[in-house]
This record gives C-alpha cells, sequence and structure tokens, in this order.
C-alpha cells in the first residue's frame, strides 16, 4: 500500500508530538525529583528547627538538671553488663533492703551549740495558783519553747594611742643624733593611713566575692547601721590588697602549676575601658584548678579575648595532664606545649546526649549514651569510696572502665552511619568520637576524673556574682577580681573558712618580707605554728 502525501505528513506530526511530549516528560519527571529532594531537605531543617526550638524553651522554663531518673514505666533501655560482655551468664544479684525510718514530723530543733541567754520564766498569777476547794496548787512541770534571735553587725571603733616623750631637761640638745621627741612606730596595715581594719576588709571582700553583694549594696547596708563608706572607697581598697598581696599570687601560681593535673575553664565578663573595645564588648575570665595533693589552688585570670595566649600564660611551666572541654584553642595550646596531655570532659559527652533528650521525642538511643557514661560513673565512684592506693586504684579502674568505654564506641560507631549527622543525635555522636581519644585518657592517672566539673564548679562563684553586679569598671578592676576569688576559692580547696582566712592573712600580709615570710601564709600553710 502506497502512503499518500497527507499520510506522511501526519506521521511527521505524530512523531513530532511523540518527542515533545518525551522531553516535557523528562523535564517534568526531573522537576518532580528536585521538589521531593528538596521536601525532604526541608523536612530535616523542620526536624533540627524543631530540636533547637525545644532546647530552648527547655533551657528557658524547666530545670537545668541532668540527671537521668528511672521509673517503673521507664526501666533501663539495655542491660550495660550484657553489652560489656555478651554471652557471659551472670550470677543473679543480690539486693540490700534497708529499714525504713520515718521522718520526724515537726519544726526541725535549733542547734543545741548555739548560745542561750537565761531563759525567761512566765508564771500564772498568785490568786490562779489556790484551787477551788482552797488547796494550794502544786507544780506538775513545765513546757519549754525557743525564738531564735539575732542582733545586727557589732560595728565600734578602735582607738590607738601612741604616747610621746621628751626631755624637759636638755630638750633633746644633749644627743644630736637622738630624736627629740621619742613615739612608739605605728601598727603595720595592709592599708596605712585608712580607717579600714583586717576585720572590715575581709567583711567587705567576702561579702562582694562570696555572698554576691556589689559595693553600691554594701554602701546602702552601712548606711543602714550609721556608717559612711563609699563604694569607691571599698573599690579603691580592694586595689591597694591587690597590690600589697601580688608576692603571695606569685606563689599561688607556682603551686598552681607544680601539680601533675591542671583543670581549666573559662566564661565571659564585661570590662570597661579597654584598650581598642567597645565598652559592652565581651572579655574573658579564665580558670584553672591544680596544684599538687593537699595544696589546691584556683585560680582566676582576666583576658581581653578568648584566644590561646590566655591559655598559654597557665602553661608556660606546666607538665602534666591538662582536663578541658571540647573547645578547639585549648588543642592548639598543647601543640606548642611540651609535656602537656590533653584530657577531655565526660560531663560535656553526657550534656549533649541529654540535649537529645530535651528535644527528641523518641530519645532512646541518647538515653542508652548516657547508660553508658552512667556506668563509667558508678565505677569511678565505687572505687573512690574504697579509698585505694593509687596503683591498685589505677589497675581495677582500667580492668571494669576499658571494657564499658569499648562497648560505648563500638556503640558509636555503628550509629554514626544511621543518624542523620545535622541533627543533635548525630552532632553529639560526632563530638564523642572526635573526643574519644582524650575522654578515655582519664584511665591514666589516679588525680583524673572523667569529667572537668569540679574547674566547672569553681567558676560557678563567679557566674553567679556576675549577675549582681555585672561588669567591671577597669581592667585593673578586673585584675584585682581575679585576686579576690582566687584567695577565697582557694581558701575553700583546701578547707579553710574564706572569712577567717581572709582576716588573718589582712592582720599578718604587712610584716610579711621574705618569700618565706609570704609562703607561711598560703591557705595550707596560714595556720601552722
Amino acid at each position: 500500500m502506497q502512503l499518500k502525501t497527507g499520510d506522511a505528513a501526519v506521521i511527521d506530526y505524530i512523531n513530532e508530538l511523540k518527542d515533545t511530549f518525551e522531553k516535557r516528560y523528562q523535564e517534568l519527571e526531573t522537576r518532580n525529583h528536585e521538589l521531593e529532594n528538596s521536601l525532604k531537605q526541608s523536612a530535616v531543617e523542620y526536624e533540627i528547627l524543631k530540636e533547637k526550638y525545644k532546647v530552648l524553651l527547655f533551657h528557658r522554663f524547666s530545670r537545668s538538671s541532668e540527671k537521668y531518673l528511672e521509673s517503673k514505666d521507664q526501666p533501663l533501655l539495655f542491660n550495660e553488663k550484657e553489652i560489656v560482655a555478651e554471652g557471659r551468664q551472670d550470677e543473679p544479684e543480690k539486693t540490700e533492703v534497708k529499714s525504713y525510718h520515718r521522718n520526724k514530723r515537726g519544726r526541725k530543733a535549733l542547734d543545741p551549740n548555739l548560745p542561750r541567754e537565761e531563759p525567761e520564766i512566765i508564771d500564772i498569777p498568785e490568786d490562779e495558783k489556790t484551787c477551788a476547794c482552797g488547796a494550794t496548787l502544786t507544780k506538775i512541770g513545765e513546757e519549754t519553747s525557743e525564738k531564735l534571735h539575732i542582733i545586727p553587725q557589732k560595728i565600734f571603733v578602735r582607738q590607738t594611742i601612741r604616747l610621746k616623750y621628751a626631755c624637759r631637761h636638755c630638750e633633746g640638745t644633749s644627743d644630736e643624733e637622738a630624736k627629740t621627741v621619742r613615739i612608739a612606730p605605728v601598727p603595720l596595715s595592709i592599708i596605712p593611713r585608712s580607717i579600714a581594719s583586717a576585720d572590715l576588709l575581709s567583711f567587705i571582700m567576702i561579702h562582694k566575692y562570696q555572698d554576691h553583694i556589689p559595693y553600691y549594696r554594701q554602701e546602702t547596708q552601712f548606711l543602714r547601721l550609721g556608717i559612711r563608706i563609699s563604694r569607691q572607697d571599698m573599690s579603691n581598697w580592694q586595689q591597694q590588697i591587690y597590690a600589697k598581696l601580688k608576692p603571695l599570687f606569685c606563689l599561688l601560681k607556682e603551686a598552681l602549676k607544680s601539680g601533675e593535673v591542671l583543670q581549666m575553664d573559662e566564661t565571659t565578663v564585661v570590662v570597661m575601658g579597654e584598650k581598642g573595645k567597645k565598652d559592652a564588648s565581651k572579655s574573658y575570665m579564665w580558670l584553672a584548678r591544680g596544684g599538687p595533693h593537699g595544696k589546691k589552688v584556683t585560680w582566676y585570670e582576666y583576658h581581653p579575648n578568648r584566644s590561646s595566649s590566655g591559655a598559654h600564660g597557665f602553661l608556660d611551666g606546666f607538665k602534666g595532664y591538662l582536663q578541658t572541654d571540647g573547645y578547639k584553642t585549648y588543642d592548639s595550646v598543647v601543640k606548642d606545649s611540651v609535656g602537656v596531655i590533653h584530657v577531655g570532659c565526660f560531663a560535656h559527652v553526657r550534656r549533649k546526649f541529654f540535649e537529645v533528650i530535651k528535644a527528641a521525642e523518641k530519645s532512646s538511643l541518647a538515653e542508652e549514651a548516657i547508660g553508658f557514661i552512667k556506668e563509667l560513673y558508678k565505677i569511678e565512684n565505687m572505687l573512690r569510696e574504697q579509698e585505694l592506693k593509687a596503683d591498685i586504684f589505677l589497675e581495677k579502674r582500667k580492668e571494669k572502665s576499658e571494657p564499658v568505654l569499648a562497648a560505648f564506641k563500638t556503640w558509636l560507631m555503628k550509629y554514626e552511619k544511621e543518624v542523620l549527622p545535622s541533627s543533635l543525635l548525630g552532632k553529639a555522636i560526632a563530638y564523642t568520637l572526635n573526643q574519644w581519644e582524650k575522654l578515655s585518657r582519664y584511665l591514666e592517672n589516679s588525680y583524673l576524673t572523667p569529667d572537668n566539673n569540679a574547674a566547672e564548679n569553681a567558676i560557678r562563684p563567679f557566674v553567679l556574682g556576675r549577675k549582681n553586679w555585672m561588669f567591671n569598671k577597669s581592667p585593673d578592676g578586673a585584675k584585682s577580681s581575679c585576686g579576690m576569688y582566687t584567695l577565697i576559692e582557694s581558701a575553700k580547696e583546701n578547707s579553710i573558712e574564706p572569712l577567717a582566712y581572709l582576716r588573718l592573712l589582712f592582720e599578718k600580709a604587712p610584716s610579711a618580707v621574705s618569700t618565706e615570710d609570704w609562703e607561711k601564709l598560703l591557705p595550707w600553710n596560714i595556720y601552722k605554728k
């Protein structure tokens, strides 16, 4: 059959339409794939934003505690022992049931060691001591109650009178080299020619740096007691104390670096009057905690920024273990330092997985990760309570903790490939694996612990104080503030009441001349005879 000319044109037209439709189909298919990918990406971004939103809500309205609680409705999601040693059949655990003691109801009794005055005796009137039958009532007992009273701070002035002597006979002409008028020397004071005693200065410093009461509030408190001490006076006294005690601070910093372990942390502070910076910009307060056993030092140091120069000052001359969080600056500082071994912090790892629990509706994986960390702390606490010798403690800790660490790392590597890297859980897993070598180093030294919490706890008083006084008026003020925090927190580290330490220090410091004199004023030496 022979096609007509018109039929060929129709076929060409159909083929052309077919090609057009196929091309359009391919374009729509490509566009569909693009939209599907975009939808998946949007869904991922939405989940990430939802996680962040839930975490923000949690921080804003919920408790900040990271305690992981188990209830009847939420038992352990896995058995740590089975993961640590698969295939091993453990013996049934024996649980010791302690007897129950019910707390006594009512108000707690006042401390019997508190001073007590003569009691006030309240009796009934004499005309009520006769019964209706005519007999005299007999005392059969008594009821005693106690109320606590308080008297405001006792403020008084102590005068010092120095007697003068002179010769009425020759009026000093017999010996021209001798003084005509003789008088006892002025008693040494940490702030000469000032009304401030060691008692007052220690009281003011403790109120600001331990009780977080800024100087302007103390000024108001003194006015209530009838005393006018300006905030400027208190600030000037602080600067003079810091200048006088600089030899002591040098010894404290030497002691800080003489131990085997150094823990570090940092936080922000606002300092006015810094060169090249706006007044509202952030500066940094660095903290280091270290020293040999029985001579612990908590050191605060101000720096205008968060660069590595702040950490370098602490590590200059130090050799041992440096324990920090995952802030990258510490890595670069350790690389530049000889003999410094970097150790990580499991508390920061736990915190990241706890963030997942805050944000996710289903957080079984994060709970499993926290379970591993919980097991490590359980081992640590159990061995610490036994007060073992250092070598035995290290041996037992490695024996019990290394299997848990190995199981945890296997778990991390497994879920690293299954979890979205940009999610909170993915970031927590990546952070832990990146820090793994540093995290496991705490097994190497008995003075090391799984976390850097001691340093974080030491920096907390500064953070609480910052909420009250908000900023330092000058870099010099920031440096002297560091000095006061260092004295108070180092006293606490050595189990010394800070107010008593400052009072004794301020009394004895004016007489210190030699290095030996200053060494006697260190917190661990000041009460030694």
